[in-house]
């Protein structure tokens, strides 16, 4: 089981929320693969901690869906299938476009200065190739909108589908610059779209902004 040497360990966290975090990001961007079985005794030694809180972290994993434990026997990662890409990103298009709808009729200002200051980062992170902090702030955007919608079933429902999205979402990010910069120029229309309270191109673009990876990412994979 390969794992880095060279990682930043998150700081003011518990052993558990360490762990947790940690395990996480490599199941994520694939340093753990899907089906791969992970020993708990390696994994503290590398975290720097005991083994009760890589098995404390495993039991978080696994509500996640991202592991799968068979007591008494081992943890594996869970396994991803191509056509789970259809399934999810339809289903978090269909959410994200009711929280763009909504948000258009509400917005202000100073909250769209906030959302085309996060696109901004979001082409950065994209042109210095750093595919993981993209992903992170590619959420953010999507996060803050869902927030401004004022509907917690929404936020509550993209925030449960979004931890199995980022697995094939780094995948995606992790394509040529031309590629992804379409999801720059998709917030851009988005956020135009808010400027204007209009809300159905607000509802249009985000779900164009979900539908599109969703596309190139099955014929990727």
């Amino acid at each position: 089981m390969p794992i880095p040497k060279n990682f930043v360990s998150p700081v003011r966290m518990s052993a558990k929320e360490r762990a947790f975090s940690q395990i996480q990001r490599w199941i994520i961007d694939g340093t753990l693969q899907p089906g791969e079985k992970l020993i708990d005794a390696e994994l503290a030694d590398s975290l720097g901690v005991s083994r009760t809180p890589i098995r404390e972290a495993f039991q978080l994993l696994e509500v996640q869906g991202l592991v799968s434990m068979h007591p008494g026997k081992e943890t594996k990662v869970t396994e991803i299938e191509k056509d789970d890409i259809l399934k999810m990103y339809s289903t978090m298009a269909a959410l994200q476009a009711l929280a763009a709808e909504n948000t258009a009729k509400i917005i202000v200002p100073e909250q769209i200065e906030q959302l085309r200051s996060i696109n901004l980062e979001f082409e950065s992170a994209i042109k210095s190739g750093q595919a993981y902090q993209a992903m992170e702030t590619d959420e953010q955007f999507h996060n803050l909108v869902v927030e401004l919608s004022d509907n917690p079933y929404v936020a509550s429902f993209s925030a449960s589908l979004q931890i199995h999205i980022r697995r094939f979402k780094y995948v995606f990010l992790k394509q040529s610059v031309t590629a992804t910069q379409a999801s720059v120029h998709e917030h851009s229309s988005i956020i135009e779209a808010f400027e204007m309270n209009d809300s159905e191109r607000a509802q249009a673009m985000m779900k164009q902004n979900f539908i599109r990876p969703m596309q190139e990412l099955h014929e990727i994979l």
